[in-house]
C-alpha cells in the first residue's frame, strides 16, 4: 500500500484518525493552558514543565501495572473511556482557587490512566490496517499529530491572549468528550487481540519477553532516550520566550509533519533503515544554538529543523514491529508509548532543574548535548551487535566438506 487514496479506502481508517485528532487537540490545548497557569501562578520554569509532561513521567508506574490491557481489553471500549477520564480531570484542572499540589495530583492520575492509549492505539491500527500498509498509515497518524500540535498550539496561544488559561481547560474537557463520542460511533467493537485478563503477572511477563531480546532493547531505547532529551528541551519553551512559547510549539509540529511526511512517502523502504542515526542527530544539533540565546525568528527556524528529526520514530517503530510477534503488537507499541512518555517527563524534569539553576537557554543547549551523545552511544552498540550476530552465524554455518567417493 503506497498510496493515501488506497489508505483512506481502508475501513475505520477515517474515524480512528478523527477520534484521535480531537483527543491530541485537547491535549496541546490543553497542556499548553496549564503551562501558562502554573508558570503565572508560581514564576517556575521547574514546576511549569513538570505540569505539561508531568503526566508522561506517571505513565510509567500505568506500564508497569496496566499495559497487559493493551492486548486483552476490547480497544474501542478503553479509547472511550480514557477520553472520558481525561475530560473528567482536565475539568477539575479549571476549577478556581485548586492549589499547585492537587494539581500536580491530578496530573499524576492522567498519566496512570494514560499508559494504556498508546499501545490500544497502536495495537488497534495494526488490526485496521493491511501489513504492507502499516508505515504509511502510521505516517498519517504522525502526520496528524503534527498539525493537531501547530494548530491546537496556534490556536491555543491565540486563546490565552484573549482568555484565561482555565477556560481554555474547559475547552479542551470538551474535545476530549468529542474524542469519546467520535470513538464511540465510529469505531467497530472489537474483541480483544489476547485471551486472558489483565493482570500485574500478564503485565511483567511480556514486557520481560519483549525486553529479553538485545535487538528490541536497543530499538526501544532509540525511540526512548534521544527523544526523551529533546522534549526537555521543548518543555522549555514557555520559560524561554512566555510571549511565544505557542508559535515555537506550533513550528516544531510542522517540522514533524514534514519528516513524518518526507519519511512515511517519498523515502523507499529500503533506504528507511539507514535513517535512523541521522535523523535523531538532527533531532538534536538545532538546539546546540540555544546556548546563543537567539531571538524567536531564529528559535522558530532551528525548532522546526530539529523536528524533522522526530520521524526516526517512525523508522524505528518499523524496526520493532518487524521484530514482534503480532499477538504482542498491542503491547509492544504500548511498552513504546509508556517508555517514551517516561522519559519525555524525565526530560521535562531534568530540563527545567536545569533551567531553575542556570537558565532555559543553557537547559537546552545541555540536553542537546545529551541527546546526541546517548544516539551515537547506541549507533556504536547496534554495529558492534550486527559484527557479534555476523561472526556467530558464519561460525554456525562451518561444516565439514563431504569426503569425495568413486
Amino acid at each position: 500500500m503506497r498510496s493515501y487514496r488506497s489508505l483512506f479506502r481502508t475501513t475505520e481508517f477515517t474515524p480512528f484518525l478523527l477520534s484521535f485528532a480531537a483527543f491530541a487537540a485537547a491535549q496541546t490545548v490543553g497542556g499548553l493552558a496549564l503551562g501558562t497557569l502554573v508558570f503565572r501562578a508560581t514564576g517556575s520554569p521547574f514546576l511549569s514543565a513538570v505540569s505539561m509532561f508531568g503526566p508522561q513521567l506517571a505513565q510509567l508506574l500505568g506500564g508497569a501495572f496496566l499495559l497487559s490491557g493493551s492486548d486483552r481489553l476490547p480497544p474501542r471500549a478503553v479509547l472511550s473511556v480514557l477520553a472520558l477520564a481525561f475530560a473528567a480531570a482536565t475539568a477539575v484542572l479549571a476549577l478556581p482557587g485548586l492549589p499547585v499540589w492537587a494539581v500536580f495530583a491530578v496530573v499524576l492520575l492522567q498519566g496512570l490512566v494514560a499508559s494504556l492509549g498508546g499501545g490500544v492505539r497502536g495495537g488497534l491500527l495494526n488490526e485496521i490496517l493491511p501489513k504492507d500498509g502499516y508505515v504509511l498509515g502510521r505516517s498519517v497518524f504522525n502526520m496528524l499529530w503534527g498539525l493537531t500540535q501547530m494548530a491546537g498550539f496556534a490556536t491555543g496561544g491565540a486563546l490565552l491572549a484573549l482568555l484565561s488559561p482555565r477556560n481554555c481547560l474547559l475547552l479542551a474537557a470538551a474535545l476530549y468528550g468529542l474524542s469519546a463520542l467520535v470513538t464511540r460511533l465510529g469505531l467497530t467493537a472489537r474483541p480483544p487481540r489476547s485471551a486472558g485478563r489483565p493482570s500485574l503477572s500478564a503485565t511483567w511477563h511480556t514486557n520481560a519477553l519483549l525486553w529479553s531480546s538485545r535487538s528490541r532493547r536497543l530499538t526501544y531505547l532509540g525511540l526512548w532516550v534521544p527523544n526523551g532529551l529533546i522534549v526537555g528541551s521543548d518543555s522549555l519553551y514557555v520559560s524561554y520566550a512566555p510571549e511565544a512559547a505557542g508559535m515555537l510549539y506550533a513550528f516544531g509540529a510542522l517540522g514533524m509533519l514534514l519528516g513524518d511526511l518526507t519519511v512515511g512517502r517519498l523515502v523507499p523502504p529500503a533506504v528507511r533503515p539507514r535513517l535512523a542515526t541521522p535523523l535523531r542527530l538532527l533531532l538534536a544539533v538545532p538546539y546546540l544554538f540555544f546556548v546563543l540565546r537567539p531571538g524567536v525568528m531564529v528559535s522558530a527556524v532551528a525548532v522546526t529543523t530539529a523536528s524533522v528529526g522526530f520521524a526516526a520514530s517512525l523508522v524505528l517503530q518499523e524496526r520493532l514491529m518487524s521484530l514482534t510477534p503480532d499477538k504482542l503488537s498491542g503491547q509492544a507499541l504500548g511498552l513504546h508509548a509508556t517508555g517514551m512518555a517516561a522519559f519525555q517527563g524525565i526530560g521535562a524534569v531534568l530540563a527545567g532543574a536545569l533551567a531553575q539553576l542556570a537558565s532555559p537557554a543553557m537547559a537546552m543547549t545541555l540536553m542537546a548535548a545529551s541527546s546526541i551523545a546517548v544516539t551515537l552511544a547506541l549507533a556504536v552498540l547496534g554495529r558492534h551487535g550486527e559484527q557479534k550476530a555476523a561472526e556467530t552465524g558464519a561460525r554456525l554455518d562451518v561444516r565439514p566438506k563431504p569426503v569425495a567417493t568413486d
